[in-house]
């Protein structure tokens, strides 16, 4: 008997040093909790914890990715963070928070770990609009940030009945029409041009792109509705018509006096001439992209001041090299990045944010719209795509292309952006 009490007393005491050893903080977790804002996670140098049941994260992470400005006050220890609506401030081991000078009481307050000062993310998210959303299988926080104003431009080219532009937009067939999908959109980028060699603009072609018959109705209902237009001249390169024109003074003279002309009946130019570098040697590519360049510039001083002018291009980290991005900025209003067809559905992230870190260097934020393939695309895999957009600061994006944007996606757009003319945007 006193063995076996004995051997129950080791038992009982190899529990509680097993149970001793395993204590930790009150504000640790086994598991890492992930922070995924607008589809994208947020990297910490500190990683979240939790204190009484609420989260705790570095606070500079958290504000970058949701673009508020933050700074830090040694001497009084606060944080405070503005985005020239809203302004809070926070104060360690205080827990009383401050928005909009009105006191707020926290359930936690802040605290330094580490060499770091944690901020309650709940508070921070919604004091600036943001929903956040508490995943417990996957231990993830989910923020999604308030609507950003936006140029929201849609493709509009033909389709079959199934996939028609007007049906998916005006929400009724052909010539019917409603406000549909108009509020999601802030203006069309119509495809219904193209080009030869010998600089005749076209409005037919072999790649399918045509002015439809009707087209008039489509310029007066998006008047209706408010959207902006733009020619669309798109071209291919994979005859050299494109390499054969951008050589010719006259002909490159030629096209850009049609463009002008018939660009009175629009808002504005969009130029989507693709194919261009592909597999050329050095000193070809470069003349290639001085060629291409050349006949930017000449349609731009040919264009009245009154109309924008749009470069639809290949992503910098394409297999299309023919487009000098920083040269092209400099003269263009604005610049769609195809960002697509890198070989997968939906397009990968990493792809995408190389190709928006490349345009950067070389043209300013503010010129630049993302391009999202839709039928790539998921409804939630979209919402990644719109938040790469709003973290980069973008000018907008641009949807390629209507008669194939689903219901979710529709009410993913309305949700994560707000439409305007790019004119509106601060």
């Amino acid at each position: 008997m006193n063995k076996i009490l004995r051997l129950i007393f080791l038992m009982l005491f190899t529990i509680v040093l097993l149970t001793e050893g395993t204590n930790t903080p009150s504000f640790a977790q086994e598991r890492t909790i992930s922070i995924i804002v607008d589809g994208l996670p947020v990297n910490f140098d500190v990683p979240p914890i939790t204190k009484d049941g609420r989260t705790l994260v570095p606070f500079r992470a958290v504000s970058e990715a949701l673009n508020v400005p933050v700074s830090w006050d040694e001497k009084s220890k606060t944080v405070t963070a503005s985005d020239g609506i809203t302004s809070i401030l926070l104060r360690i081991g205080d827990k009383t928070a401050y928005r909009n000078s009105a006191p707020v009481t926290l359930d936690v307050p802040p605290m330094v770990v580490n060499g770091r000062t944690l901020i309650p993310l709940r508070f921070f998210s919604e004091a600036f609009g943001c929903t956040v959303e508490w995943d417990e299988a996957s231990y993830t926080i989910r923020i999604f940030s308030p609507r950003r104003k936006m140029a929201v431009i849609g493709f509009y080219a033909l389709g079959d009945s199934r996939t028609s532009s007007w049906t998916n937009l005006f929400g009724k067939p052909y010539p019917e029409h409603s406000e549909g999908n108009t509020d999601a959109v802030s203006e069309l980028a119509l495809g219904w041009y193209s080009l030869d060699k010998d600089g005749s603009l076209l409005t037919q072609s072999a790649t399918g792109w045509q002015r439809p018959s009707g087209w008039e109705d489509v310029l007066k209902a998006a008047s209706l509705y408010n959207l902006r237009t733009e020619m669309v001249i798109h071209a291919t390169d994979s005859k050299r018509d494109i390499s054969e024109l951008i050589s010719s003074k006259e002909a490159m003279e030629k096209l850009a006096e049609a463009i002008a002309e018939e660009s009175k009946l629009y808002s504005g130019v969009n130029l989507d001439l693709e194919g261009l570098g592909l597999d050329e040697s050095q000193e070809q590519l470069l003349k290639t992209r001085q060629n291409f360049t050349s006949f930017v510039r000449i349609l731009s001083e040919k264009l009245d001041p009154s109309k924008t002018l749009t470069l639809t291009l290949h992503a910098p980290n394409s297999a299309y090299k023919g487009y000098d991005y920083r040269a092209l900025g400099a003269i263009a209003d604005r610049i769609i990045i195809m960002a697509y067809d890198y070989g997968s559905s939906p397009e990968p992230v990493d792809k995408v944010l190389q190709a928006i870190e490349m345009a950067k260097a070389e043209v300013p934020a503010e010129k630049l719209i993302l391009g999202i393939s839709m039928p790539r695309e998921t409804a939630e895999s979209l919402l990644t795509k719109i938040g790469i957009a709003k973290r980069y600061k973008l000018l907008g994006i641009a949807l390629w292309r209507l008669g194939l944007v689903t219901k979710d996606q529709w009410e993913v757009l309305r949700n994560a952006v707000e439409p305007v003319s790019f004119h509106e945007i601060p």
